[in-house]
């Protein structure tokens, strides 16, 4: 079963330096359906002018992601990190016992628009750490590249959690396929573009929830970028 999630029907903020999409409750945005999807709890869409960003803030007990699709990210932590991430960068800040951080835009003259997602921990209280790593246009072309995991498989980050997210990029007519574990349910997300999966047209911002699939075949319909969520089963 496909159920899809609009683009339009998901929360929306525009505060001038921020333009943010929330597929889940977030912040000011509540939707008691939308809660989050099994361990997957965010995921927003975010664009941020140039220069400007989200000063110290702190989380604990979440494991977030982030995935830049334009633009430069610019991250600072109190674990000690600060790093530069640009197109197919993935970040994963497994926040534990307590971690401060911030985010900008590095550029002063371009947009940033990146994904942020969070997802349950299995444990709680455990030692924060921070992991960054690029993945290429040539990785992820074509195909569902393997970019978080449980275990690191595949040179992926790694996640505290039974969770694995691939990323994707698909021209016009591309195809790719992939089979969900057994007892697994899974995400997907559109972040540009349009695509088919199975029998469902996707565009730009939405996203569906999968259950009770064991295939899943996607094609781009233009040029598109997408991430996959793979998830116990919700």
């Amino acid at each position: 079963m496909i159920t899809l999630r609009p683009s339009k029907e998901r929360g929306h903020a525009d505060h001038g330096w921020l333009d943010t999409y929330h597929t889940f409750s977030f912040a000011d945005y509540y939707d008691p359906d939308f809660m989050g999807f099994g361990a997957l709890r965010v995921i927003n869409q975010d664009r941020v002018a140039p220069a400007r960003g989200f000063g110290q803030h702190g989380h604990q007990d979440m494991e977030i992601v982030s995935y830049v699709l334009d633009g430069v990210l610019e991250h600072k932590d109190s674990l000690g990190n600060g790093s530069q991430m640009r197109p197919g960068d993935v970040q994963l800040m497994s926040a534990g016992s307590g971690v401060l951080h911030s985010e900008f835009n590095g550029s002063s003259d371009e947009s940033l628009h990146f994904l942020q997602m969070w997802v349950f921990p299995r444990r709680k209280q455990t030692v924060p750490r921070y992991e960054q790593k690029a993945f290429s246009d040539p990785q992820r072309r074509g195909r569902l590249c393997l970019v978080v995991s449980p275990d690191g498989s595949e040179g992926s980050l790694t996640i505290d959690q039974q969770a694995w997210l691939y990323a994707c990029l698909l021209g016009h007519g591309e195809k790719t396929s992939h089979r969900l574990g057994d007892g697994r349910s899974a995400w997907i997300h559109v972040a540009k573009g349009r695509i088919r999966l199975n029998d469902q047209e996707l565009g730009p911002g939405d996203g569906a929830a999968i259950q009770e699939e064991q295939e899943l075949h996607v094609e781009g319909l233009d040029e598109a970028e997408l991430v996959l969520w793979e998830l116990p089963e919700s």
